[in-house]
């Protein structure tokens, strides 16, 4: 009886680790016969676990996700990642989520065996974590936008940017990226026709959800979280404006001091979105392109543009008088 039931946690063990197994790859596994495990199966199943059969060839068995929750299996690196993980997201940004991580983290730590609840006791005992900064995300918004990504359902939210400005987006969600502070949706913006990167913590779903979308071509998952980095650092500036330069993309983006998108208008003319906390500041940083621009929708870096310039022929006047009075 202590060899049936040792083969049979190992026979849900594997079942948990892998979607899709087949009856000779679990007998190999557990070095018995295939007719063993179909008998294996049969007493999982007796016991509660929905074990789902696939017949031909290729057939095999998959565990099914109705039914009640079956105990997780792991082994001790895996239970210490988990007991960490909890830890973790109890200090979070995702709101609610605090005490329903604590409550998890105190049913494992009840079960695991003492040399793992040392370690995850060191590890609690000796973290001091940060508070989160900035607004919380919603548990439920979180869930919403997963399952429109993974649906490939759109979504309508009200959105609120970062200068306060309110808007209503319809947009075909793709991913949701998080660095530890902060979560973004990656997603393409029906109305506006382009890739947008939104903060969650500022989206409110409306319902019901749009229609089903056919999925677009995506970058690679590592251009996607350095877009997003670059996009959330940009997002803090103050001010922005849209600059049309007399030069090809190809030139302003060399010239550029942080890597930007630059939109090609044609041969010799380029668009992009500067931004800085003063547009003092950007209006030096368009002159050492060392091209002609046209500045769209600024009138605060117009007004910068006119200051220096006005320095600078004050600049240009004082020298030449100055040189003339030697």
């Amino acid at each position: 009886m202590l060899e049936t039931s040792a083969r049979l946690l190992r026979l849900l063990s594997l079942l948990q680790a892998r979607r899709d197994w087949t009856s000779t790859e679990l007998a190999t596994r557990l070095g018995v016969t295939t007719r063993t495990i179909r008998n294996d199966i049969g007493r999982l199943r007796a016991l509660g676990y929905p074990v789902d059969a696939r017949p031909g060839v290729a057939g095999g068995y998959r565990l099914g996700s109705e039914g009640a929750l079956p105990p997780l299996l792991l082994d001790d690196e895996e239970a210490v990642a988990v007991a960490i993980g909890l830890r973790t997201a109890a200090s979070g940004g995702v709101a609610g989520i605090e005490e329903t991580s604590m409550r998890a983290l105190a049913k494992l730590q009840q079960v695991l065996p003492s040399r793992l609840r040392h370690r995850v006791s060191a590890f609690r005992s000796h973290t001091l974590p940060m508070p989160s900064r900035g607004s919380q995300v919603d548990p439920d918004v979180l869930t919403v936008i997963a399952s429109a990504c993974r649906d490939h359902e759109r979504l309508r939210f009200d959105y609120r940017a970062h200068s306060g400005a309110a808007t209503r987006r319809s947009v075909e969600p793709y991913r949701l990226v998080n660095d530890r502070r902060r979560w973004y949706l990656v997603a393409w913006d029906v109305d506006r026709d382009a890739w947008r990167t939104f903060r969650v913590d500022r989206i409110e779903p409306r319902t019901p959800a749009g229609p089903r979308f056919t999925p677009r071509a995506l970058p690679p998952d590592p251009e996607i979280t350095a877009r997003v980095a670059r996009e959330a650092g940009e997002a803090t500036w103050r001010y922005r404006a849209r600059v049309i330069v007399h030069a090809p993309a190809s030139y302003v983006r060399d010239r550029l001091p942080i890597p930007m998108e630059v939109r090609s208008l044609g041969e010799d003319r380029c668009a992009f979105e500067p931004g800085s906390d003063h547009p003092e500041m950007l209006a030096l940083y368009l002159g050492m392109l060392d091209a002609d621009f046209t500045i769209v929708d600024s009138p605060e870096l117009v007004d910068a543009l006119r200051t220096l310039t006005s320095r600078y022929q004050r600049a240009i006047d004082a020298s030449e008088k100055a040189s003339g009075e030697l």
